[in-house]
């Protein structure tokens, strides 16, 4: 058994600070996480169209193995200027990987993007998108307390027929270890059971932390096939759920890579379908290492790996649950309640 960390938020995990900053006239944002120091860091895409910056370097054979940073933005490509411009305001505060002496450091920072272009704001900027400033004005607000739904890169953010958002949530294991996540959830599919108020991730709440529904039908008869209230037509360009999964364990780097591979099942707890040839779908990992592992560690990593999942699909539902109607894209909330005003079938809480 596990239990929620004080929070409720990855910055449960100690040492971890989340900034965030929009544009509300072009409904779109950018988050960013960020420690005191450099961070163990791995990443693993599942997504059929993922949009990413500076991943390669994650992979545990190669010569990086801490980050500075990792930024999620709004954007389609045009976002990935978010992961440069928080490199170069670290960069001039001296932080980085030195590659000699005399040389300046080099700051690490992968990102990874949405693909929000097409959720009614107002994307007429010309040669200067709004990425930069934004992911500066994100760095410069990082805090241990952070808001969820219609925040950061999540301001933008579509799932299914719902209004998405930022979502984060946390685990504390019974030999003490404390797991985070955060995640942007922008899917083409359903983060909803059809024919109800109950989220996937339904199995997996804490203290009624996305409304408390539950399914008044026998499941199996409700999950055949594609999902009504999921995205259509589902095309390329206006999807993709990222996600940070994070842990205070000295996880090594192939270790981490185990983690990330087993926290991206929390997409799968959360979101049908999932994994689609027009979502991005893309999970961060990071370990800041302040606990250590006992033997046997492959056991250890085992439970981490579930925590994980289930902080990342717990992070998706309230995402979605916490995110506010904008313009024309409605919110899980207004559509619950709508639905419970006609007497829609199978609700309740």
């Amino acid at each position: 058994m596990t239990r929620t960390g004080k929070r409720n938020l990855i910055t449960d995990v100690e040492g971890l600070l989340v900034g965030q900053a929009e544009d509300h006239d072009a409904r779109t944002g950018v988050t960013v996480i960020v420690t005191a120091r450099p961070f163990a860091a791995a990443v693993d895409v599942r997504g059929g169209a993922p949009g990413t910056i500076g991943t390669d370097a994650l992979d545990p054979v190669n010569l990086i193995t801490a980050v500075d940073a990792v930024v999620l933005s709004g954007g389609s490509s045009f976002g990935l200027e978010a992961a440069s411009a928080v490199m170069a305001r670290l960069g001039a505060e001296g932080r980085g990987f030195r590659f000699a002496m005399g040389m300046p450091p080099v700051p690490i920072v992968p990102g990874a993007i949405i693909f929000d272009l097409a959720n009614g704001g107002n994307k007429n900027w010309g040669e200067t998108p709004p990425y930069g400033q934004l992911a500066r004005k994100a760095l410069a607000n990082g805090a241990e307390h952070f808001v969820l739904g219609n925040s950061g890169a999540g301001l933008g953010a579509v799932a299914g027929m719902y209004k998405g958002g930022t979502g984060s949530a946390s685990a504390v294991t019974e030999d003490g270890f404390t797991v985070g996540s955060l995640a942007i959830v922008n899917s083409v599919g359903s983060p909803v059971i059809p024919g109800s108020n109950t989220f996937w991730a339904f199995p997996f709440e804490q203290a009624g932390e996305f409304g408390g529904g539950r399914p008044v039908k026998d499941l199996p008869s409700m999950v055949a096939g594609l999902p009504p209230d999921m995205k259509i037509p589902a095309r390329a360009g206006v999807n993709t759920t990222i996600a940070l999964v994070a842990t205070d364990a000295d996880l090594t780097s192939v270790e981490l890579k185990r983690f990330a591979i087993m926290a991206s099942d929390g997409f799968a707890r959360a979101i049908r379908p999932i994994h689609t040839p027009f979502d991005g779908d893309t999970v961060f990992a990071i370990a800041t290492a302040k606990r250590a592992l006992a033997e046997p560690r492959a056991f250890q990593l085992m439970q981490l790996g579930n925590a994980g999942a289930d902080c990342i699909a717990r992070a998706i539902a309230r995402g979605v649950y916490e995110a506010a109607t904008v313009g024309d894209l409605r919110s899980y909330r207004d559509i619950v309640r709508k639905e419970k005003s006609t007497e829609g079938p199978g609700i309740r809480k």
